[in-house]
C-alpha cells in the first residue's frame, strides 16, 4: 500500500512541476512582451510618432446600470471630460431600486421624450425615455424592466445611433484621451470588429477632467493586492495575445465593439453571468463560421479607472461572477478547443484559459491536499517542498512588481517612496495568500449557480474621487 502511496505521489509532483513551468514560462512570456509593447507604445508618444487625425470614428458609449446612484453622475461627468468631438452617451436604468435615474435627472437636467427605439436586439421594454441636448454631449436615459446586464446593454445597442459602442461600467471613469485611444485599431484596420481597454483600479487616484490629478496606492491592503493582480493581470496574457488575434476576453468596464457585427452575431447573452467573455467568444465563432476578416484588438494606452473590492465579501462576490461566466463561455463555445478552424485562438489561447483560468483552482486546491496527506505519511521533503513553494512565490513577485512598475513607468505616475515599499511588500502576500483564497471561491463558485445566473451581483460603491 504505501508503494502505491509513494507511486501516486511521484506522478503528482510530476505533474505539478510540468504544471507549474508551464505557467512560469507562460507567464515570463507574457510579461517580456508586454513590458516591451509598453515601452514601444511610450517612445511612439515620446517621439509623437503616432496617428493624428480630424476625422473621428462616431462612438456611442453605453453604460448600464443597476442602484448605481452613488457613482452614476460621476461616471458621467467623466464622460462629458473626454478628448473627443463626436460621441454619445447612453445610460440604461436596469430597474434599479434606488435613486439612480432620478439622480441623473436632477444632475443634468433631463426631460422625458417619446423616442421609438427600434429592436434590433431582444430585450426587456422600455418604461421611459429621457435626454438632455444642454451638456457637451446629448445623454440619453432608458429607465427599462429589469432584465440584468446583458439585456440592459442589449437596450442600449438598441437605441445606439452611431456605427460603434462602447460599453463600460457605472462605477468606472475614462481617461481624457481613452476614447481616442480606444478607436485608433479602428482608424488603422477596418476589420476591427472590437477593442479591449486597459483596467486600474481607481482606488487610491484622484481625477480631474479626466486626468490622474494625483496617485497613490490605496490605504487598505485588499485594494493594493488588487493593483498588483490588475496589471500583471492586463500586461501580460492581453497583450500577448493581441499579437496574433487571440483575444477572447474583453472587460466589461471598457469595451469598443462595431455594432454591425455585434447585431448579426446576436448580441449579448442575457443567459449568462460572463456576458463581456461570452461575446467576445461569440464574434470569434461568428466571424470564423461566415468567412468574415476580422481582428480583435487590445488597446493599453486607453485607460479605464473602475473600483475595486474593499471589502473580502465583496471580492468574493465578483471573482464567483468572473469564474462562473468563464464556464458558461468556455463550455458554449467547447467546439473551439484545438480546432483547426479556429487557429491558434483554438490551440492556444482557449486551452490557457481552460487549463490555468478554468480548472486552476481546482488544480491548486488537490494540491495542497496531496501536500497534507503526504505529509501525514511522512512521505514528503519539507525541505524541498518549502524551497519549492519559496521560488514560486518569489518568481511570481518578481513578475508582478516588473508588470506594476513597467505600466506606472510607461503612464507617467509617479509613486511615493512608501508606495514602492507597499507594492514589494504586499506583492508577495498576495501571491502566497489572495491566490489561494480566490482559488477556493473559483472553485466553489459552480455550486448552486444556476439560481442566481442573471444577479447583478450587488457590491458596495463609494463615490469616485473626480472633479
Amino acid at each position: 500500500m504505501m508503494d502505491a502511496f509513494k507511486t501516486f505521489f511521484n506522478w503528482v509532483g510530476v505533474f505539478f512541476v510540468a504544471y507549474m513551468i508551464g505557467y512560469a514560462s507562460f507567464l515570463f512570456l507574457s510579461v517580456l512582451v508586454g513590458s516591451s509593447t509598453l515601452y514601444q507604445v511610450k517612445r511612439r508618444n515620446f517621439l509623437k510618432n503616432e496617428l493624428h487625425q480630424n476625422y473621428y470614428v462616431p462612438v456611442s458609449i453605453v453604460v448600464p446600470a443597476y442602484n448605481e446612484e452613488v457613482t452614476i453622475v460621476s461616471t458621467v461627468r467623466s464622460l462629458l471630460s473626454l478628448d473627443y468631438k463626436l460621441y454619445e452617451i447612453i445610460v440604461v436604468d436596469d430597474g434599479s431600486r434606488d435613486n439612480t435615474a432620478q439622480t441623473l435627472l436632477d444632475a443634468f437636467r433631463m426631460r422625458q421624450v417619446t423616442r421609438p427605439i427600434h429592436r434590433m436586439i431582444a430585450c426587456q421594454p422600455e418604461l421611459a425615455v429621457y435626454e438632455s441636448l444642454d451638456e457637451k454631449v446629448p445623454i440619453t436615459l432608458i429607465c427599462k424592466k429589469n432584465g440584468g446586464k446583458a439585456d440592459a446593454l442589449n437596450m442600449g445597442i438598441n437605441a445606439s445611433k452611431y456605427p460603434y459602442f462602447v460599453c463600460m461600467d457605472a462605477d468606472s471613469v475614462l481617461q481624457y484621451d481613452s476614447l481616442e485611444k480606444i478607436v485608433r485599431p479602428v482608424v488603422e484596420d477596418g476589420s476591427v470588429v472590437a477593442v479591449g481597454g486597459a483596467v486600474r483600479p481607481c482606488n487610491g487616484a484622484k481625477l480631474e477632467n479626466g486626468r490622474v490629478l494625483s496617485y497613490r496606492m490605496p490605504d487598505k491592503v485588499l485594494p493594493c493586492m488588487q493593483v498588483l493582480e490588475y496589471d500583471r493581470s492586463f500586461l501580460a496574457a492581453r497583450i500577448l495575445f493581441d499579437k496574433f488575434n487571440g483575444s477572447i476576453i474583453i472587460s466589461g468596464a471598457f469595451g469598443l465593439f462595431k455594432k454591425s457585427t455585434v447585431v448579426d452575431a446576436g448580441g449579448y447573452d442575457s443567459t449568462t453571468m460572463g456576458e463581456d467573455m461570452e461575446l467576445v467568444v461569440k464574434l470569434h465563432v461568428f466571424c470564423r463560421e461566415h468567412n468574415i476578416p476580422y481582428r480583435i484588438r487590445y488597446a493599453t494606452d486607453a485607460i479605464c479607472w473602475t473600483q475595486a473590492p474593499e471589502k473580502l465579501g465583496d471580492l468574493r462576490k465578483q471573482r464567483r461572477r468572473w469564474h462562473i461566466g468563464l464556464f458558461e463561455s468556455m463550455f458554449r463555445h467547447r467546439k473551439i478547443l484545438a480546432n483547426p478552424r479556429f487557429g491558434l485562438v483554438g490551440f492556444l489561447s482557449y486551452v490557457y484559459f481552460l487549463i490555468y483560468e478554468l480548472f486552476s483552482p481546482y488544480i491548486e486546491i488537490f494540491g495542497v491536499v496531496t501536500m497534507v496527506m503526504a505529509f501525514f505519511l511522512d512521505l514528503i521533503n519539507i525541505p524541498f517542498m518549502v524551497l519549492f513553494f519559496a521560488v514560486y512565490v518569489v518568481y511570481s513577485a518578481i513578475l508582478s512588481l516588473t508588470a506594476f512598475f513597467a505600466r506606472i513607468h510607461t503612464i507617467d505616475l509617479k509613486l511615493r517612496v512608501s508606495d514602492v515599499f507597499k507594492a514589494i511588500g504586499l506583492c508577495a502576500l498576495e501571491v502566497s495568500c489572495l491566490r489561494f483564497i480566490l482559488a477556493w471561491v473559483r472553485a466553489t463558485s459552480l455550486i448552486g449557480y444556476r439560481k442566481k445566473r442573471r444577479s447583478w451581483g450587488r457590491i458596495e460603491r463609494k463615490k469616485i474621487e473626480f472633479k
